[in-house]
C-alpha cells in the first residue's frame, strides 16, 4: 500500500489502524448495535473511561469509522460503514490476486511433475 496523501491506500491503512487495537473494536460493535450513544454511554458499557472512549472515537473518526453530531450539549456518535466497505473491498482484491499467484505455483508444479514422468 503505497501512494499519495488522500489515495485509496491511505484510507485503508487509516481503517487497519483503527481497527487494530480491540477496544476500538468494542466500541464499532456498541455503536453498531445502539445505533447512536455518546461517549458517556458507550464508557457505561466498557472499563474504561470517558476520557478513553472520546479518544478512541477521535481515531475511529479521523479513520471515517465513526461520526459525531451535536446535540445540545451531547455529541451523539454513529458508525460510518462506506470506510469499511472500501477497506473489504481492498482486502477482497487483494485474496483474489494471491489466489491468481497461488493457482499459476500450483499449475507450475504441476506442470513440472508431468515434465519429470
Amino acid at each position: 500500500m503505497t501512494a499519495g496523501p488522500g489515495s485509496a491506500a491511505e484510507g485503508v491503512e487509516g481503517v487497519l489502524g483503527a481497527l487494530a487495537d480491540p477496544m476500538r473494536r468494542r466500541i464499532l460493535d456498541l455503536l453498531a448495535a445502539q445505533g447512536e450513544a455518546t461517549a458517556t454511554t458507550l464508557a457505561e458499557a466498557l472499563p474504561v473511561s470517558r476520557q478513553a472512549v472520546v479518544k478512541h472515537l477521535t481515531v475511529l473518526d479521523a479513520a471515517g469509522l465513526a461520526a459525531g453530531r451535536r446535540s445540545g450539549r451531547e455529541v451523539r456518535y454513529t458508525v460510518r460503514p462506506a470506510a469499511l466497505d472500501a477497506t473489504a473491498r481492498w482486502m477482497s482484491a487483494l485474496a483474489g490476486e494471491w489466489d491468481r499467484r497461488l493457482d499459476r505455483v500450483k499449475r507450475l508444479a504441476e506442470q513440472a511433475e508431468r515434465d519429470a514422468t
